[in-house]
């Protein structure tokens, strides 16, 4: 059996461009409560906004197509299979991409956060039926991943977290040089980035764009705080500190542009909410930019566009999607543009 790697393919970066962007609909009662149904009208504006640049598809369980089909737009279109969770890009495939400009698909092992939920099933079979749907080649990887956990510039340099990748939760006796074997081998990465940090909320435990996003090889934009007593200041500095000392593939130090936190906000039932500008979604010549409601929300707005000068910009409220533990990132999954491998 051959590995992604041997084949030729690895993961792009955000900014590839895609063919497609694949979103699935709240349905979790437990992570949004009275929250679900604000949260369904931003993640409908949210695909709504992405159709201006690409087409988007939205994966719902047969009970709620109708509702999908009222709240979004006519460029939205649905896919009925069963679901449990909205965050595709942690339960959904990998898609790799070849130098021939071919797409396959990874499969990794779910066990929804290191056993998080119980209630998985459907989440579990998504990869599979996606990629059979999409008539596309797929590999199963050994590990326990979710995409959130993974950030790459493309040329060969991967980010990982290893609070969750290295969690005895979701891969028990697996050390790390085990796991970033396994990541080059199915991601198609020369050299991995290791940080360990996580703010304060988020439920996964580690997402990277609640801290963190590419720009451009060799350049990220880390979110910060100018409050050294806030309780994420740690986790930015310790972050900070291990991109500056690391290298990427192609041997260069990496570039930081600091961001300002939004200013904090917590959940009904008094817990602090993963708010990050850095979790956004680079649509094909646009870039949607999230918002809370907070003071350095114009700021933010201002600094992405500027970063990403070729894109249109586009800003939304991400305070109702929050609620439900994350951002605009994971909760998209971009299929690279190419055609599928058999």
């Amino acid at each position: 059996m051959t590995h992604p790697a041997d084949d030729g393919f690895r993961l792009p970066p955000d900014w590839a461009p895609h063919s497609r962007c694949w979103m699935a609909w709240p349905v979790r009662s437990e992570a949004w409560g009275e929250h679900m149904g604000p949260a369904r009208e931003a993640v409908s504006e949210v695909a709504t906004a992405i159709a201006r640049f690409e087409p988007v598809t939205m994966i719902a369980k047969p009970t709620k197509v109708a509702e999908v089909s009222l709240l979004t737009s006519s460029g939205v279109a649905s896919f009925s299979l069963p679901q449990d969770d909205s965050w595709l890009r942690d339960f959904g495939p990998s898609f790799v991409l070849s130098g021939t400009g071919h797409v396959a698909g990874v499969n990794w092992r779910w066990n929804a956060w290191g056993g998080r939920f119980t209630e998985i099933d459907g989440d579990i079979q998504i990869p599979e039926k996606l990629l059979e749907q999409l008539s596309m080649r797929r590999y199963q990887a050994p590990l326990v991943l979710e995409g959130s956990a993974v950030m790459t510039d493309g040329e060969g340099t991967l980010i990982a977290n290893e609070r969750i990748l290295l969690d005895p939760k979701r891969n028990p006796g697996h050390d790390r040089d085990q796991v970033e074997a396994i990541l080059k081998t199915y991601l198609g990465v020369e050299s991995v980035i290791w940080l360990a940090a996580a703010i304060e909320g988020d439920p996964a435990g580690g997402r990277l764009d609640t801290m963190l996003c590419f720009v451009k090889p060799g350049v990220v934009l880390v979110q910060t705080t100018s409050d050294k007593s806030d309780a994420n200041a740690a986790a930015y500095a310790d972050t900070a500190e291990r991109l500056k000392a690391a290298r990427d593939a192609k041997g260069r130090s990496l570039q930081l542009i600091e961001i300002e936190q939004p200013r904090p906000r917590q959940s009904d039932e008094g817990k602090r909410l993963p708010l990050a500008y850095t979790s956004l979604y680079l649509a094909n010549n646009g870039v949607i930019i999230p918002a809370f409601e907070a003071p350095q929300d114009d700021r933010a707005f201002a600094a992405i566009a500027k970063l990403f000068p070729d894109r249109q910009p586009v800003q939304l409220l991400a305070s109702d999607i929050v609620y439900g533990g994350g951002g605009f990132r994971p909760m998209t999954l971009p299929q690279p543009a190419g055609l599928p491998a058999g």
